[in-house]
């Protein structure tokens, strides 16, 4: 008997590559999860997923693909000429980013620095999202991560969370940020409570938090500049 296989329309919402992206950020997805995004739809008795995990295990990861000419991945069942461009070119941008120097990442001088990085996604997102921005010692950004999606408050976020990116990379230091869907950016006793314990927390973890920046619709609040959560 065949194997039954399921189209990605008919897996759960929550469970498909795009959904899990927009909800959870990049960084947790698969690499099959990722590639499934580039290729977008799969072949007949292969979902997209399949597909790209298929592709994966046949070119031996990313260094395969990277290695494999173009013409040769256009012939690849599944491929042909869009597929095999768009993920050629999507190697070749992670490929150019590994050469960019550490000089050339964008540095955090002020909130408003901060602010300008997230700002123009976060002011319109439906729920709340807390991120992390992680910087090296000169305070150039090494990371934008995601650390809780809903409700920002001190029963339900986990400071050993908020903290696990920047230790797995040695961050110096971090900005947190989360947004009010409400559009309304000012600090709630709760925002500050929150504040404080991470702020105590980086301290114990040797990693600075240098800011908690609210955003709203087209506004933010710096709470260390309000003196809100740090200590004075």
């Amino acid at each position: 008997m065949d194997q039954y296989r399921l189209r990605m329309k008919e897996l759960p919402q929550t469970d498909q590559p795009r959904e899990r992206l927009a909800q959870l950020g990049p960084t947790a997805l698969s690499d099959a999860e990722l590639l499934a995004i580039l290729l977008r739809v799969g072949i007949p008795g292969f979902n997209v997923l399949q597909l790209a995990q298929q592709t994966l295990v046949e070119c031996e990861g990313w260094p395969g693909l990277l290695r494999i000419e173009y013409n040769d991945l256009c012939q690849r069942r599944g491929f042909g000429a869009a597929k095999a461009a768009t993920v050629k070119a999507s190697l070749e941008i992670g490929r150019r980013l590994l050469l960019t120097g550490p000089d050339t990442r964008f540095q955090i001088k002020s909130p408003a620095d901060a602010a300008s990085l997230l700002m123009l996604e976060m002011s319109h997102l439906d729920q709340e999202h807390l991120r992390a921005v992680l910087l090296d010692t000169k305070n150039r950004v090494q990371q934008i991560t995601t650390i809780y999606i809903g409700s920002v408050n001190s029963a339900m976020i986990r400071v050993g969370e908020v903290f696990k990116e920047a230790i797995r990379r040695n961050s110096a230091a971090l900005i947190l940020a989360h947004n009010h869907p409400s559009g309304d950016p000012s600090p709630s006793p709760e925002d500050i409570l929150v504040t404080r314990q991470i702020v105590e927390a980086g301290k114990l973890l040797d990693c600075e938090v240098l800011d908690h920046l609210i955003i709203g619709r087209g506004r933010y609040v710096s709470m260390r500049e309000r003196g809100l959560g740090f200590p004075t």
